[in-house]
């Protein structure tokens, strides 16, 4: 006999299979619109749209081995064209139906944090954008969603509540990089940022992952970095918050606005020349809207709206330069120095913060270099003969990362490759 079909068979047959004719054939067109839906979307002009702060995820190569299918759900996942709206209805049906956020963002898998840099364009390196990748982060949220719309960067509270060392030895690490720039005859100035969660308390949840472990450990934090001669940078900007009468963060973003940088740049100043910001005048400039770094971390969209302004030294002359975007190499700026401005060389190591500052530290410093201090990472030898090049070491570094305690500033080997270069190229 000629062979047949398992469906032909007799029914008492013990081969038999009877045809599902209508449940294949919606099982078909299902399969169909889900392979075939994307592509069309993407012939017609639909796009997938960034989400998650960084770009979406490129078809992996296949030379790069297994890579390529380890990239291959990333890529999948990210290119999907209403991603963005299925994680805004998730969202809707948590809210509505449980009364609480999506808890997409939790686990011990590696968010992906912030990039470092202007809150418009975040360029790569710099700040710490994801020091918890590695550290087990299960409970805690990537963001921390406060009242009247303010969000938290949830590092803030990971990274005091997981550290990777010892607040006491890192304490121990920054006091030696000072005893490294000061024994060749240079300033040091170690100037420590708060984090928002610090600064502006009172739109913080009842309660969220971390919260205990965090407030215990922020009060000792500082008592350390008073210890190590930081430049506390909480009571300047409490006070210019409180004569702005309002905060100095951004309520959608983990940095601050321009008026923070302004009052760390004084505050430098300052302290290296007692008295040279007396006779600034500070003006108005244009408002700028960008986009903020903290919604896309959960799906979501939103924008910082804030102002610039013109630094005039001298009280007459505008020295006010463009924002730095990427620091990752060493950056000077020099002008003729006037009254009001430092004149000295001067090195600005620095993360993300010192972003919204560029545009006036060239104002305040005549002779201003500045370099994201992650590019130890990368290049530990520019960074120490950069530092060799200046007078005056300004080292700017967040709360979260001394939290942390990872900033390859700090590694031990690095500290004593800087005091060999700087005993070369000693001050008197």
């Amino acid at each position: 006999m000629p062979p047949l079909h398992e469906a032909w068979l007799p029914r008492e047959h013990s081969l038999h299979r009877p045809r599902h004719g209508g449940r294949q054939l919606t099982a078909l067109v299902c399969a169909l619109v889900f392979f075939t839906a994307p592509t069309c979307m993407w012939v017609f002009g639909m796009r997938p749209v960034e989400l998650e702060n960084h770009q979406v995820a490129g078809f992996p190569s296949v030379l790069d081995g297994w890579g390529f299918l380890t990239r291959m759900d990333p890529w999948a996942t990210e290119n999907l064209v209403f991603r963005a709206d299925a994680i805004q209805a998730a969202d809707w049906v948590s809210r509505t139906f449980f009364g609480e956020a999506a808890p997409y963002d939790q686990g011990g898998g590696a968010p992906s944090g912030p990039l470092p840099g202007s809150p418009d364009e975040p360029p790569p390196g710099g700040e710490s954008g994801d020091p918890s990748g590695d550290q087990d982060s299960a409970g805690y949220r990537r963001v921390i969603e406060g009242d009247d719309g303010w969000m938290y960067l949830g590092l803030d509270v990971t990274n005091k509540c997981r550290p990777k060392q010892p607040v006491d030895r890192s304490i121990a690490q920054l006091t030696a990089l000072r005893d490294a720039v000061e024994s060749s005859g240079r300033k040091f100035m170690l100037v420590a940022v708060p984090d928002k969660t610090t600064m502006v308390p009172e739109h913080l949840p009842d309660n969220y992952p971390g919260k205990t472990c965090a407030r215990e450990a922020t009060p000792e934090l500082w008592r350390d970095l008073a210890v190590a001669r930081a430049i506390d940078m909480r009571p300047p900007l409490q006070s210019a918050s409180e004569q702005l009468d309002r905060p100095v963060y951004f309520p959608l973003d983990s940095h601050w606005t321009d008026e923070g940088a302004l009052t760390m740049v004084r505050q430098v100043a300052d302290r290296l020349e007692p008295g040279v910001s007396a006779n600034w005048r500070i003006t108005r400039g244009e408002t700028r809207t960008a986009n903020a770094d903290l919604p896309p971390l959960i799906g979501k969209q939103g924008e910082n709206k804030s102002t610039g302004f013109h630094l005039l030294p001298d009280g007459e002359t505008d020295r006010t330069g463009p924002h730095l975007k990427d620091p990752r190499k060493p950056i000077r700026r020099t002008s003729e120095p006037i009254e009001g401005m430092v004149d000295r060389p001067t090195l600005l190591l620095g993360d993300s913060f010192m972003l919204p500052a560029s545009a006036y530290l060239s104002a305040a410093f005549s002779d201003i270099t500045q370099l994201y201090y992650n590019t130890v990472e990368s290049d530990p030898g520019l960074v120490a003969s950069t530092m060799a090049d200046s007078e005056v070491v300004v080292f700017e570094i967040v709360e979260r990362n001394i939290a942390l305690g990872t900033p390859a500033m700090l590694d031990p080997a690095f500290i004593e490759r800087v005091r060999q270069e700087l005993q070369k190229h000693p001050i008197r």
